[in-house]
């Protein structure tokens, strides 16, 4: 059974992927100056915290494995849980490869020469690779795995926020981009450049949801849940915070918008200059690829939910004795890499992801709405569950945040909508073949 431990670090494992390592240069690109970055980021950690804190509640009222298609299944229909668990599975496969890629990005910069697209990708594929086999030799295994790889992870963190106390080029910056906003005429500009800006924002944030996905694993999850997930938000978001100022303070704004593949290895490299850049680049190679890791751990189990409520086959649910699920690992790995091989680089599928995170988190949060109704008899039976304050604030401007995202994403990207809407259709129609199937 997963300790309080082991849940926090997956939180923070979750969230903490590639996007912090690269990330701030979309937002510093989609926001022009360093008032909306800072706001952009700030805004955000809120937004995560109330989701944490949602999610929490949702976690600690429905506690089971594959919890995210079962809270949809039990609070809306199990059509809308089959397309949106669907939907947020190939963007999970989709984020997992994104990851792999980037990190491949640190490789290629210890590499002299430019190299091409398709070495990155295979590099990328090495690592989804190694890490399926991580996973197949157990749970335990996997979850040791991460808490080593997070450790590290979080050990790069404090060393890049060390630029806090020791860098000064971003000053200047600060002062010119505030002076620049203030006399910024035209407020649409401000609220389309800050919508954009929170699209890569919510990419970096994401993924604590995931955590209800172990809520049949967890020991006393109605205490652990909800704990694990605040603390481990708290730590993302602090880390978050430290960082980006720390970015700012020795790269400038300037050099946030120019560090495109290789931002934390400029950062090194500006601080105390030799080989810092090469070993900074090694590190967050290794380092990153936990988010593989985690993601490969935690989504075949969304699908193990869908198979036991028998709308994906029951081959799903084959688990050994080391808690492997022998179907569905490899099944989702094999999506990463179909993934791998159709997207060669970072942007051309982070507008999209977040379009179809964006409308399975809304979704997934308005459950606690229908959920505090279906479980009112755990209030008053004095059950030991946790409950958010600011009820029904938070999942309120919760829902209406990623509302904003998924416009901005619209507006910038059409294509990402149709996407959208194409798959939700394309998994309805999967949906009713198979309960037909099901039927006869």
């Amino acid at each position: 059974m997963l300790s309080l431990f082991d849940l926090t670090m997956i939180v923070v494992s979750l969230v903490i992927g590639m996007g912090i390592f690269r990330t701030p240069h979309d937002v510093a690109h989609a926001s022009g100056t360093p008032l909306v970055f800072f706001a952009a980021w700030v805004f955000g950690g809120i937004i995560a915290l109330f989701g944490a804190l949602t999610f929490a509640e949702i976690g600690s009222r429905y506690p089971v494995t594959g919890g995210f298609y079962k809270i949809y299944s039990y609070c809306y229909h199990p059509a809308i849980a089959f397309m949106i668990n669907c939907i947020i599975l190939i963007s999970n496969a989709a984020s997992v490869s994104a990851v792999a890629l980037i990190g491949a990005g640190y490789l290629e910069g210890l590499i002299e020469g430019e190299q091409s697209e398709y070495f990155k990708q295979s590099v990328a594929l090495g690592a989804v690779i190694v890490f399926f086999f991580v996973n197949f030799l157990g749970f335990k295994m996997s979850v040791k795995t991460q808490n080593v790889l997070m450790m590290a992870k979080i050990g790069i963190l404090l060393f890049i926020c060390l630029g806090v106390f020791i860098g000064t080029n971003g000053s200047a910056a600060l002062e010119s981009g505030t002076a620049s906003v203030a006399g910024q005429p035209d407020t649409m500009d401000l609220i389309r450049m800050f919508g954009v800006a929170l699209i890569a924002v919510s990419f970096s944030y994401g993924g604590y949801q995931q955590t209800i996905n172990f809520g049949g694993e967890v020991a006393n999850p109605q205490r652990t849940i909800p704990r694990a997930i605040f603390f481990g938000i708290a730590i993302i978001v602090g880390f978050y915070l430290m960082v980006n100022f720390a970015y700012f303070r020795v790269l400038g704004f300037e050099g946030i918008q120019l560090g495109k593949n290789d931002l934390a290895a400029r950062h090194a490299q500006q601080m105390f200059g030799g080989y810092a850049y090469q070993v900074m680049s090694f590190l967050l190679f290794f380092s990153v690829l936990g988010y593989v890791n985690i993601g490969l751990m935690s989504n075949p189990r969304v699908m193990y939910a869908m198979a036991e409520d028998k709308v994906l086959p029951a081959a799903l649910m084959r688990m050994n004795q080391r808690q492997v699920l022998t179907v569905s690992l490899p099944i989702f790995a094999a999506v990463a890499v179909l993934t791998l091989v159709f997207s060669r680089e970072f942007e051309k599928i982070l507008d999209r992801v977040i379009f179809l995170d964006s409308i399975g988190l809304a979704t997934a949060v308005g459950s606690i709405f229908i959920l505090r109704r279906k479980t009112k008899h755990l209030d008053e039976s004095g059950a030991k569950i946790y409950k958010m304050k600011l009820y029904p604030l938070m999942p309120i401007v919760y829902i209406l945040a990623y509302l904003f995202v998924s416009v901005s994403i619209v507006i910038k990207d059409p294509w990402a909508g149709l996407l959208g809407a194409g798959l939700l259709g394309f998994f309805y129609i999967m949906y009713r073949v198979g309960k037909w199937r099901n039927a006869r």
